[in-house]
């Protein structure tokens, strides 16, 4: 789920290679010619070798007998990466990435939410007391503290829920987050506090049912500024200009 931190000639490397990958200008099923890559960007074989590591371990590539390095197909992709989502964004891809985080986070907040107002104890409210004022704070600051405060409100909230499996889920819709995050602060988003606080209250409240439908509206606020950031998705399909 991390990203690769890399600087310097190998972060470039293993950031050229990935977008050119994710992007579709080296295709699935291609098999890397290192010698040429190499050459082209002027690196040795050991920062090569070390950045085709990097980019395996996120499921883009492998070493294949009898054949060489290859690209896999993106069902072998870690698509929860971080790098592997900003690569996906910079090929154009925000809006597919905004659906389906949103779909995925229809799934699983508003149960999360009810479950949470079931078993909450007094540290899990001061945790969500705590990451609504640093969101209240963040709302005229920048995109950064922006992120880093509904992350940790939403971390907050899964946590409360007591079921391990539940509060995992935070790395599986942080990366994404994040970047929705990222690109509705830059644009103007709907104040995130009201929304938010009305599903502390539920929870505070022990009201189950109210939670989950506090957290649903919460959920169509920010899908509405996904949509106006990225355009309109429907039925799941990113439609361009001429299919609207």
């Amino acid at each position: 789920m991390t990203a690769y931190g890399g600087r310097g000639v190998h972060g470039q490397t293993v950031a050229t290679l990935g977008m050119r990958i994710v992007s579709g200008e080296i295709a699935q099923g291609a098999v890397l010619d290192l010698g040429a890559l190499g050459r082209e960007l002027d690196v040795s074989r050991t920062v090569l070798r070390e950045s085709l590591r990097v980019l395996a371990a996120k499921g883009l590539i492998e070493a294949r007998q009898k054949r060489g390095t290859v690209v896999r197909e993106r069902a072998h992709w870690n698509l929860l990466d971080t790098d592997v989502i900003r690569w996906r964004a910079h090929a154009g891809e925000t809006a597919r990435l905004l659906c389906d985080l949103g779909e995925l986070r229809d799934m699983v907040e508003p149960a999360a939410a009810a479950l949470a107002a079931r078993r909450r104890d007094e540290a899990d409210l001061a945790e969500l007391d705590s990451a609504l004022a640093a969101m209240a704070d963040a709302v005229d600051g920048s995109a950064e503290m922006a992120a880093a405060a509904d992350l940790r409100w939403h971390r907050a909230l899964l946590r409360a829920t007591h079921n391990e499996l539940v509060s995992a889920l935070d790395s599986v819709v942080e990366p994404a987050l994040s970047l929705r995050d990222a690109l509705v602060h830059e644009a103007g988003m709907t104040d995130p506090v009201p929304s938010h606080a009305a599903v502390v209250d539920a929870v505070r409240r022990r009201e189950p049912g109210e939670a989950a439908d506090a957290m649903r509206a919460l959920l169509a606020e920010a899908a509405q500024d996904a949509e106006d950031v990225a355009g309109p998705v429907e039925d799941g399909l990113v439609r361009t200009e001429e299919e609207r």
